[in-house]
């Protein structure tokens, strides 16, 4: 129920994810221009009468944003009682900070006018709540905990890592440039200006040509991790399924980029780029996650039931400690642990 509970959470961020792009494709972001408050009234009583125009996006989004806070309440408070690993308790921690920092910065966005280092900081963030989501419904599944398909390749970890960061990179420059209003700096695709670069410059050609040259090393980066899966893992489908649809969504969020320029920022077009890119960024960290399995030591730890008669046995990692301790016994140890077997 947990990671069911997880998976949920991570539902409802894309969809609360979807609500603020569209806050910044329809420029609505100062349609409300009172925080916490809307219009003087609590956020929890305004009147759906006044929901019209671009006080529907910005207030529907500070909604969602309040449903995804309450939702992360609840996930954190279940961590804590639940999970006995203390690292995953402390990620739930994290978790909610975060989302209550991103309501901050949000606040801050409209107290301050829509100043872009604010806005860029408050898109970034959400990207990084997203991924802890992801990444707390991948650590609470029953195939991480049992361990199922490790596989010890060093040469895939290191790739896929690195994949994972230029993507977020990528992400902070595409916010970069929605928030300095530089998504048609250049108007052209594939072309700039009719040529190979820009043939003039500005702050704002660069940023946008930045974000090009940056979603080309991604791919490249992307490509090259897919045929390490391809080629090295192909009966695996832990890593075959993420490395897959990580190849399709960033082949679809290119066609999408192409779109957002040739439609001249198409409000869906332009939203559903926002929330693809988001897809690309959590499916390249659950390939890296995967990956990375194999270092995580398999313990046996009894789960806090669900009910009164509903109790589960599960396998985490174990403590450093613990680890050390089993290395010490030896032969020895390794005896006691088959004849408790």
């Amino acid at each position: 129920m947990l990671h069911r509970f997880a998976r949920f959470v991570v539902g409802c961020t894309v969809v609360l994810v979807l609500a603020g792009s569209l806050v910044t494709s329809t420029g609505s972001g100062l349609a409300v221009p009172d925080w916490p408050t809307s219009y003087g009234w609590s956020m929890f009583t305004f009147p759906p009468a006044m929901w019209v125009g671009g006080i529907f996006y910005e207030h529907g989004h500070r909604l969602i944003a309040s449903v995804v806070g309450f939702l992360t309440i609840v996930l954190a408070v279940w961590l804590w009682l639940a999970d006995p690993r203390r690292w995953m308790k402390r990620l739930g921690a994290i978790a909610l900070g975060t989302v209550i920092l991103q309501g901050i910065l949000g606040g801050l966005t409209v107290l301050f006018f829509l100043p872009t280092s604010i806005s860029t900081a408050h898109a970034g963030l959400a990207e990084l709540f997203f991924c802890m989501t992801v990444a707390i419904a991948v650590f609470s599944s029953p195939r991480w905990l049992s361990g199922v398909a490790r596989v010890d390749d060093a040469a895939l970890q290191r790739v896929a890592l690195v994949t994972t960061i230029l993507i977020y990179v990528q992400i902070l420059v595409g916010a970069t440039m929605r928030h300095s209003d530089a998504g048609l700096a250049i108007p052209d695709f594939p072309l700039m200006f009719g040529g190979v670069i820009p043939d003039h410059w500005d702050s704002k050609i660069a940023v946008h040509f930045a974000h090009r040259v940056g979603a080309l090393v991604v791919t490249l980066a992307i490509a090259g991790t897919a045929v390490r899966v391809w080629s090295r893992h192909r009966r695996q489908y832990e890593l075959i399924g993420p490395a897959t649809l990580l190849a399709t969504l960033v082949a679809l969020q290119i066609v999408l980029g192409a779109f957002t320029v040739w439609s001249r920022r198409a409000v869906w077009i332009n939203s559903a780029h926002v929330v693809c890119g988001a897809l690309v960024f959590a499916t390249s960290l659950v390939l890296t996650l995967r990956s990375w399995r194999v270092r995580f030591a398999d313990g046996t730890v009894r789960l806090k039931p669900d009910t009164a008669s509903d109790a589960r046995t599960a396998r985490f990692p174990p403590s450093r400690e613990a680890s050390a301790d089993r290395r010490s016994l030896g032969g020895g140890g390794q005896a006691d642990q088959r004849a408790g077997a």
